[in-house]
């Protein structure tokens, strides 16, 4: 398929497509007048690559999702290369929690300093 129909199924850009393809996330063979031919199974890598994007991955954290797509297997995740990036991610994302709560409890603390009686409201 071409890019513009890649495109609409996979409900990127073209110029996402060819970013992707760029970093070697999704490989387009040549037709012969040039123009990009991709095959069915790069919508589902596209999917992937989105999805994972969508949370906070970069798309050097997709590279053992595709890999494992292109291995075969029905799931990105399936491949313990996926895992071990969840884990990483994981990870990552409960030590950025960890400074929020712990740059939060310092402006509630200069909060109080400068107004006493103000309420410091906690949202949810």
């Amino acid at each position: 398929m071409r890019i513009g129909e890649l495109a609409r199924r996979a409900g990127v850009s073209a110029r996402a497509l060819r970013y992707y393809e760029e970093h070697g996330l999704i490989r387009a063979q040549r037709a012969a007048n040039g123009y990009r031919d991709y095959d069915e199974a790069d919508v589902g890598l596209v999917a992937q690559i989105r999805s994972l994007m969508a949370v906070g991955f970069t798309l050097e954290d997709a590279r053992p999702f595709v890999a494992c797509l292109r291995a075969g297997h029905a799931s990105g995740n399936a491949c313990p290369e996926s895992v071990a990036v969840y884990q990483r991610k994981l990870a990552e994302i409960d030590a950025e929690i960890q400074a929020l709560v712990a740059r939060r409890t310092e402006v509630a603390t200069q909060l109080k300093q400068a107004c006493p009686g103000c309420a410091i409201r906690r949202t949810k």
